[in-house]
C-alpha cells in the first residue's frame, strides 16, 4: 500500500482507470481488458457472369428447322409437353449482334423455363455482323424466321389465335422491338416483306433499341463497329441518313399496334435503365442485378418477365 493512500482511494482510482479503457473502445473482464471487434460487413451481392449460367446443364430443344440455306438460318422449336395447340413466343437471342459473341443456346434455359410452364418457343438463329449479317442481312433472317412462324406456328402444335409476343435480350432486345415495329414500313419494303408477322406484345430484355446512339458510343460494352454495321451506315454519315435509321432503329421507326414493354436491372452495365428511360416505351426495373440476370431462370428480374408471358396467354405460375 502506497504510504498516504487508504484502500477507498485505491478501489476509487481502479473505477476510474476502468471507465477510461471503456470510453476508449474496451471492456473490462475481470483483470483482462479485451478489444472490442467491429461487426463485419454484410458482402453485396455478387452479380451474376456469364459462366454462371453457361457451365450448368444445358437444356435442348425439341426440334429444329430450316428457313434458309446458310447454317446460321435455322429456330430451335421448343414444345410444352400435353396435347396442344399451345401458345409460342418468338425468341432473339443477343450477343452485340455478333456470332462470334453468342448464339441461340445462350436462350435455352428460359426458353426450357417458359416450356414448362405451358408456353412454347421459337427461338432464332440469324446471321451476325461477323458472319454476313448486319444491314441487311440480319433483318432478312430475323424477319424470314418469324414470318415462318406466322405461317406454320399451327404445323408445330402452337395457337394461331392466341397473342404473338416476341422477346429478345441485349441486341435481339433491338431485333424484338424492331419486328414489332417493321409491320408498319411502307409496302414494299424489302425488309418489311410480303406479310410481316403482326407483334401483340414486344418484350425487350437489357436491349439495345438505339443504334444511331449505339454508334456513337465506342466506350459501350459492345463497341459501336456493330451497332455501324447494323445501321448500314458508316458514322460519318449516320448524321444526314435520317431516313434508313427509320427502317432499322425503332425509336425512329413508325410505331406499330403492339405493347412495347422494357425490362432493365440497375446494375447492368450494358444496357443501362438510362437506355430503357431514352426509348420511351413501358419499363421495368429490377434492383441488384445485372445483363445475365436477365436471361437466368432463377432470378427476380426473370421471373416478372415470365409472369407478363404467362398472364398474355391466360396462364397461371405452375405450381412448384
Amino acid at each position: 500500500m502506497v504510504a498516504g493512500t487508504n484502500e477507498k482511494e485505491i478501489w476509487v482510482r481502479y473505477v476510474g482507470l476502468l471507465l477510461l479503457l471503456c470510453a476508449a473502445g474496451c471492456s473490462p473482464v475481470g483483470d483482462v481488458v479485451t478489444e472490442t471487434v467491429p461487426p463485419k460487413p454484410i458482402p453485396a451481392k455478387r452479380l451474376m457472369v456469364w459462366d454462371d449460367l453457361l457451365s450448368r446443364p444445358k437444356p435442348v430443344a425439341d426440334a429444329t428447322v430450316r428457313y434458309g440455306a446458310d447454317a446460321l438460318q435455322v429456330v430451335d422449336v421448343w414444345k410444352p409437353a400435353g396435347a396442344g395447340p399451345h401458345p409460342a413466343v418468338v425468341m432473339i437471342h443477343g450477343g452485340c449482334w455478333q456470332t462470334e459473341i453468342a448464339e441461340r443456346d445462350i436462350m435455352n434455359w428460359i426458353a426450357d423455363d417458359l416450356r414448362k410452364a405451358g408456353v412454347g418457343v421459337w427461338n432464332i438463329e440469324y446471321r451476325g455482323v461477323d458472319r454476313g449479317g448486319g444491314y441487311p442481312g440480319t433483318y432478312q433472317d430475323v424477319g424470314a424466321a418469324a414470318d415462318m412462324f406466322a405461317a406454320k406456328r399451327a404445323e408445330f402444335g402452337f395457337k394461331t389465335d392466341a397473342p404473338v409476343v416476341t422477346i429478345g435480350h441485349s441486341a435481339g432486345g433491338h431485333l424484338s422491338l424492331w419486328l414489332a415495329r417493321r409491320s408498319a414500313l411502307a409496302k414494299g419494303d424489302a425488309l418489311r416483306g410480303e406479310k410481316p408477322l403482326k407483334v401483340d406484345l414486344a418484350i425487350s430484355q437489357g436491349g439495345l433499341p438505339d443504334l444511331r446512339a449505339q454508334m456513337t458510343l465506342p466506350d459501350h460494352g459492345c463497341g459501336n463497329e456493330a451497332a455501324t454495321k447494323m445501321a448500314g451506315l458508316s458514322a460519318e454519315a449516320s448524321a444526314k441518313a435520317d431516313g434508313a435509321f427509320a427502317r432499322v432503329s425503332p425509336p425512329e421507326m413508325p410505331k406499330g399496334r403492339a405493347r412495347e414493354l422494357q425490362f432493365n436491372n440497375d446494375l447492368d452495365s450494358i444496357s443501362p435503365p438510362s437506355f430503357g428511360a431514352a426509348y420511351g416505351a413501358e419499363m421495368v426495373t429490377t434492383p441488384n442485378e445485372g445483363h445475365a440476370e436477365l436471361i437466368a431462370p432463377e432470378t427476380v428480374s426473370w421471373g416478372k418477365q415470365r409472369a407478363v408471358i404467362l398472364k398474355a396467354f391466360g396462364l397461371k405460375e405452375p405450381k412448384k
